[in-house]
């Protein structure tokens, strides 16, 4: 049985060891709940349980800033609002550690070079996987991108739906939360401002 499975035959299958003080604290959970951990469903959820988390949260173990290291500076003279839309990422609240789920826009205004567009939704999804609070979430990717690419403006603006407040407490589905960052012209220049909100469709 997978049960059996003991921490060398985890690693040979190519499975992260979960050790056991982790296990027996998803047991508690468990049984706290109201659930018996040793019935057939429930005997492997520890380890996947722990596993799925450390997936999860996988952002601690980078630095979203590495991804902005590579820039394009051959870019025609281009000096005009690059934004990419739609993003689509999943995190975790830090109060209740229940999903949000939601898309983010990131735009900025660059000076003499650009990045590859992926990085951006890479720098997203660094701080997405970890444990967050929306409104932190949208400053930490805003202030990476100006700190790092050091451009005109930057603006993030983030729609997500949070579980703590849809599936427990108030139960109130259906009701998105929407953030904003503006930096740099986007912050300063109401027109500028206008016009990347109009582009991501507000």
């Amino acid at each position: 049985m997978s049960s059996l499975v003991g921490p060398d035959e985890d690693r040979e299958a190519g499975k992260l060891p979960v050790p056991e003080d982790v296990q027996a604290a998803v047991r508690t959970l468990l049984e706290w709940t109201g659930d018996d951990p040793t019935r057939e469903g429930l005997i492997d959820t520890p380890k996947r349980v722990a596993r799925a988390w450390k997936e999860y949260c996988q952002g601690y173990e980078e630095d979203p800033a590495v991804h902005l290291s590579r820039v394009f500076e051959e870019v025609g003279g281009y000096d005009e609002i690059v934004l990419l839309k739609d993003i689509p990422f999943q995190s975790h609240c830090e109060h209740h550690m229940a999903p949000i789920i939601g898309v983010a826009h990131i735009a900025y205004l660059p000076t003499d070079f650009v990045v590859g567009i992926s990085k951006l939704a890479r720098v997203l999804h660094g701080y997405a996987r970890r444990l967050q609070v929306q409104e932190r979430l949208t400053a930490e990717v805003a202030q990476c991108i100006w700190e790092n690419l050091k451009p005109e403006g930057v603006a993030v603006v983030i729609e997500a739906s949070h579980a703590c407040m849809t599936a427990r407490g108030v139960r109130t589905p259906g009701v998105g939360m929407v953030t904003s960052r503006m930096m740099g012209v986007f912050r300063d220049d109401e027109r500028s401002r206008k016009e990347v909100l109009s582009l991501m469709g507000y």
